[in-house]
């Protein structure tokens, strides 16, 4: 099985890209995947996908170098175990708090003795056609992110990354600044208290920077800061922008909605 090239791009320190999937459609992931991104995550938490759909729309990625994700709905070992056995490189975990929420994300994430995953691998082994080099594979391999988007979280963020097998931490803006009681507001001096003071940590532990953007600009700021780990918005917003974009350049903003 072909290396997961994101974790082992992370590792060396570059640059990588990925963007949100929410649209249950195999076409919006294989369009997606052929346009450069280096991962697509699909979204089970605040998203409308299923698991039977998202098996779909990864194997519409197939053939491409993108690297499928998932976001799972929680820390929950059998909602990570179902989105890897359908051949995700990695999962994305919501509201990990603390160090026993970290370790329990990576448990479930591993087979024994590393982890408690359960041992029935389907689509990731090809139905069983590559069951001992998957299961070789899925420990070096499978990719960990967990999210920190609570004020609970920034206080323990030392002891949530310091977890072995942790390869990233994602910061939700809109989640972090609601937890903070600043909602939205990314300028607000607790926001960029809260995301430098994860920065450093995550510097000092060698654990890689995530983020989500949602403009060029907010992405560029990203990079300066030092985040590898950056997505870049969600399909049904770029669905709008570019659709909203051409209809506004030939007729004029001032005709268009909203």
């Amino acid at each position: 099985m072909d290396p997961n090239r994101v974790k082992w791009m992370l590792k060396k320190g570059e640059v990588t890209f990925g963007t949100w999937v929410s649209i249950g459609n195999p076409d919006v992931a294989e369009i997606l995947a052929n346009l450069g991104f280096d991962w697509l995550v699909f979204d089970t938490e605040h998203g409308p996908l299923s698991i039977e759909t998202v098996e779909h729309m990864i194997q519409a990625t197939s053939g491409t170098n993108v690297v499928p994700l998932v976001r799972v709905g929680g820390n929950d070992m059998i909602l990570i175990k179902r989105a890897l056995d359908i051949g995700a490189y990695g999962v994305i975990v919501p509201l990990v708090n603390n160090r026993e929420d970290a370790k329990n994300a990576v448990a479930y994430t591993r087979y024994p003795p590393r982890g408690v995953r359960g041992a029935g691998p389907r689509r990731c082994s090809l139905y069983g056609m590559r069951t001992r080099e998957y299961f070789e594979w899925a420990d070096k391999e499978i990719l960990t992110v967990v999210q920190v988007e609570t004020a609970q979280a920034v206080k323990n963020i030392e002891e949530i990354i310091t977890v072995e097998g942790v390869d990233v931490f994602f910061i939700g803006p809109t989640d972090l600044t609601t937890s903070l009681g600043v909602r939205g507001e990314q300028d607000h001096p607790k926001f960029i208290e809260a995301m430098e003071r994860v920065l450093e940590t995550g510097k000092k532990h060698g654990v890689s920077a995530g983020i989500m953007t949602y403009s060029v600009e907010q992405a560029r700021r990203a990079l300066e800061r030092g985040f590898t780990f950056v997505n870049l918005s969600v399909d049904f917003r770029h669905l709008i922008q570019g659709a909203k974009g051409m209809l506004e350049g030939v007729r004029g903003p001032e005709r268009s909605p909203g």
